[in-house]
C-alpha cells in the first residue's frame, strides 16, 4: 500500500469513521426546548405543512437539504462497484456542497440497477429534499432516470456527471475560442467518448450556438454515423452521414477536441492534424487522453484543459454544481432548466476575465499570478467569488422563467 492509499484510509477512518455528521440547530437545553422540538410543539408545524406544503420550507430543513443519490454503477473511473462502495464518494460530494455553498446533504445509496426501481425509490423519498443530485450512475440509464425524475418531481433534479461537466467545459471552451480567434458556431468539434458527460456537453454547446453538422462523436467502436447498427437513441442523436470511421479521420482539421474517454487515446500525430490554434480538453482523470507535456511539445499554438488539479485550466465540477443548487434553493426553484445552466456558463465565463485578487492567487502556491489567457480560461475551484456570481445568475434566471417559488 502506497503512502497516499494509507493516508486516504486513515483520513476516512479516524478520529470518527466517515466524513459527515448531523448537528442540532435549535436549543435543546431545557424541558421547554424539548417540548418545542418534539411533542407537543412539533404538532403545530406539522399542521401548517399539511395545510400548505410550501410551509415545509419555513419550518424544516427541506429548503437547504439536497439528496446526493447513486446506485454505484459508474463510480468515478472505477466502474460498477455497487451502491455501498459508492458511499465514500457520495459523502465526499456532500462535503463539497457544505464547504462551497453551505448546503446540507443526506447521501443515499440505492441498491438496485433497475431503472424503474431506482426512479420509484427517489420519488418516494423526494419530499425530504429541496433538490436531488444524481451521481455516478452509468449511461444510458442515467439519461432515462434524470428525464423521468424531472417529469415527476417539483424540485430540482440534476445529474452532475452530465451537466456539471458540460457547464464547466462550455465556459472554458467559449473563452478558449475567443482567445484563439474562433467562434462556437463555425468550430469543428470532435468528441471522444459518448457517455453521460460527453453527450450532455454537446447538447449544451448546441443550445449555445454550436452547429450539429460540425460535431463528430467517436466512441470505442469509432465514429458514430448513420449506417452503424445497434445505436441507442442517445448516440443516434449525434450520428452523422459521413465517410469518416475513425478518430484519425475525424480529427483532421478539427478546431476542438473534447476527450471524456480514457488515458492516452489521443496521439501526438492526431494532434498535429488539427487546425491552426487548436483547443484540447483532455478530461480523462487522473490520466488524460494526451499528456499535457506531450501536447505542448507537439503544438505551441495550443490551448489545453484537463481534469487535473496540478495543471492549468482544470475542468472541475465543483466550479458549478454547489452554486447551481445554491441559486436554485435560494428561490425554491421547482427545477434546474437549460436556461439556468446557460446562465451558469456565462457567469463562469465572465468571472475568468475578471482580475483575480491576490488572496485567491495565494491559495495556489505554484502560480505567481492568474490572468485571463491560454493558461487561465476557467476560474480556480477555490475562488470564493463563484458562489455569488453563479448562484445569483441561476436564481435570477429561475425568477425570470417563472419557476421560482420565492424571490431571491
Amino acid at each position: 500500500m502506497n503512502d497516499l492509499a494509507k493516508e486516504a484510509l486513515e483520513y476516512h477512518e479516524f478520529p470518527k469513521p466517515g466524513k459527515l455528521a448531523v448537528e442540532v440547530t435549535k436549543p435543546t437545553e431545557s424541558q421547554k426546548d424539548l417540548a418545542l422540538a418534539y411533542t407537543p410543539g412539533v404538532a403545530v408545524p406539522v399542521r401548517e405543512i399539511a395545510k400548505d406544503e410550501i410551509n415545509a420550507y419555513r419550518y424544516t430543513n427541506k429548503g437547504n437539504l439536497v439528496g446526493v443519490i447513486s446506485n454505484g454503477t459508474a463510480i468515478l473511473g472505477l466502474g460498477n462497484l455497487g451502491a455501498l462502495a459508492s458511499k465514500p464518494v457520495m459523502e465526499g460530494k456532500a462535503v463539497l456542497f457544505k464547504k462551497f455553498a453551505d448546503i446540507d446533504v443526506f447521501d443515499i445509496e440505492v441498491n438496485t440497477e433497475s431503472v424503474s426501481q431506482f426512479i420509484r425509490t427517489v420519488e418516494n423519498i423526494a419530499p425530504t429534499f429541496g433538490g436531488i443530485n444524481l451521481e455516478d450512475i452509468k449511461a444510458p440509464e442515467c439519461f432515462q432516470i434524470e428525464y423521468e425524475l424531472k417529469k415527476s418531481l417539483n424540485i430540482p433534479v440534476f445529474h452532475d456527471d452530465q451537466h456539471g461537466t458540460a457547464i464547466v467545459v462550455a465556459a472554458g471552451l467559449l473563452n478558449a475560442l475567443e482567445i484563439q480567434g474562433k467562434d462556437l458556431e463555425s468550430a469543428k468539434i470532435v468528441c471522444l467518448g459518448a457517455g453521460a458527460a460527453g453527450l450532455a456537453t454537446l447538447h449544451l454547446l448546441i443550445r449555445m450556438g454550436a452547429r450539429k453538422e460540425n460535431i463528430t462523436v467517436v466512441d470505442s467502436r469509432g465514429v458514430i454515423h448513420v449506417e452503424r447498427e445497434a445505436l441507442g437513441p442517445y448516440k443516434f442523436a449525434f450520428a452523422r452521414r459521413t465517410e469518416m470511421r475513425t478518430l484519425d479521420d475525424a480529427i483532421d482539421g478539427a478546431d476542438v477536441f473534447i476527450g471524456v474517454s480514457g488515458p492516452d487515446l489521443f496521439t501526438a500525430n492526431q494532434l498535429k492534424k488539427m487546425a491552426a490554434k487548436p483547443i484540447v480538453f483532455a478530461l480523462s482523470n487522473p490520466d488524460p487522453e494526451i499528456k499535457r507535456e506531450l501536447a505542448l511539445q507537439t503544438r505551441d499554438d495550443l490551448i489545453m484543459a484537463t481534469g487535473r488539479s496540478d495543471y492549468p485550466n482544470q475542468v472541475n465540477n465543483v466550479i458549478c454544481f454547489p452554486y447551481i443548487f445554491r441559486g436554485a434553493l435560494d428561490v425554491k426553484a421547482t427545477k434546474i432548466s437549460m436556461s439556468m445552466c446557460i446562465a451558469a456558463v456565462k457567469a463562469i465565463q465572465a468571472l475568468a476575465k475578471e482580475p483575480v485578487p491576490q488572496h485567491i492567487v495565494d491559495l495556489y502556491p505554484d502560480v505567481d499570478a492568474l490572468q485571463f489567457g491560454p493558461e487561465y480560461i476557467i476560474p480556480k475551484p477555490m475562488d470564493p467569488r463563484l458562489r455569488e456570481c453563479v448562484s445569483k445568475a441561476v436564481s435570477n434566471t429561475a425568477i425570470k422563467q417563472g419557476i421560482a417559488q420565492a424571490a431571491n
